[in-house]
């Protein structure tokens, strides 16, 4: 993990799963988190899922416009597509600048 996050754009993505195409949505997943790391730009993510199905992906990007240019990637484009038809409940994305960071243990 990046100790230095400052000025990084960070994409939070909070979404609630629902039961549908485990094996799909976990391929779909991998294929993202490859694509998206071999992006201009990419920082880095951090995620978490509860058994609740709610989970919150961070991904960390250089600035702004390396977070619109994933967003608007074909390919991302089109998972995003079928998350919504079938893998997602609902989902919210916010977008901030990291203006500060800790971390423990140091």
């Amino acid at each position: 993990m990046n100790d230095d996050r400052n000025g990084q754009t960070a994409v939070i993505f909070v979404s609630r799963r629902t039961d549908a195409d485990d094996e799909g949505y976990a391929a779909a997943a991998a294929a993202m988190d490859r694509l998206a790391a071999a992006q201009p730009g990419y920082r880095g993510i951090d995620s978490a899922r509860g058994d609740d199905g709610v989970g919150v992906t961070v991904s960390y990007w250089a600035d702004d416009a390396a977070a619109v240019a994933w967003r608007q990637h074909a390919e991302h484009t089109a998972i995003r597509e079928r998350g919504r038809a079938l893998w997602y409940d609902r989902y919210s994305v916010s977008v901030a600048t990291v203006t500060r960071g800790y971390r423990w243990p140091g």
